[in-house]
């Protein structure tokens, strides 16, 4: 298994986050050119008051959030627009960790007139992407990983949310 989930909060369990994650972490790796299966991600369902304290911590941003990456390796910036470098394999296999947090999601994608299993699967690959040197702090970065984004979800049958 790619990922390794941890269920804080029960809600999760009625759309198995668990299956969630792992077909979202497998699609993003598969469609970057990765085997996934030598890689590891860890996954924290849990719920608003959790991803706070985590956000605080982190972040020092006193919020809930939808969902929170930590990556385990800093990889490079690249060129405004351009893909991350790859990691490489052999080497640690773990990824890094990603916390989704329940409430904000549910809120989101009943907002946006998603399923909450779409809103939290685009969610899942918004961050495997994050662990992999994807941001959107520069306008051709978001737009790379946006793109990134819509292509990995369209292969999950999910329509592209941007």
């Amino acid at each position: 298994m790619l990922t390794d989930v941890v269920i804080e909060d029960a809600r999760w369990q009625a759309i198995a986050l668990n299956e969630l994650a792992e077909a979202a972490a497998r699609a993003t790796l598969a469609h970057l050119g990765l085997d996934p299966d030598d890689w590891e991600i860890a996954v924290l369902g849990c719920d608003d008051a959790r991803i706070k304290v985590l956000n605080a911590a982190f972040r020092d941003t006193d919020r809930p959030t939808n969902v929170l990456s930590w990556p385990s390796e800093e990889r490079p910036p690249a060129p405004p627009g351009a893909q991350p470098a790859r990691p490489v394999s052999g080497r640690d296999p773990a990824l890094g960790d990603i916390a989704i947090a329940y409430d904000t999601c549910a809120r989101e994608a009943a907002e946006a007139g998603r399923s909450l299993g779409a809103h939290a699967t685009h969610l899942l690959v918004h961050a495997t992407l994050h662990l992999l040197g994807f941001d959107h702090i520069r306008d051709p970065d978001a737009t790379l990983m946006q793109r990134t984004e819509a292509r990995i979800l369209g292969k999950l049958g999910i329509p592209d949310p941007y």
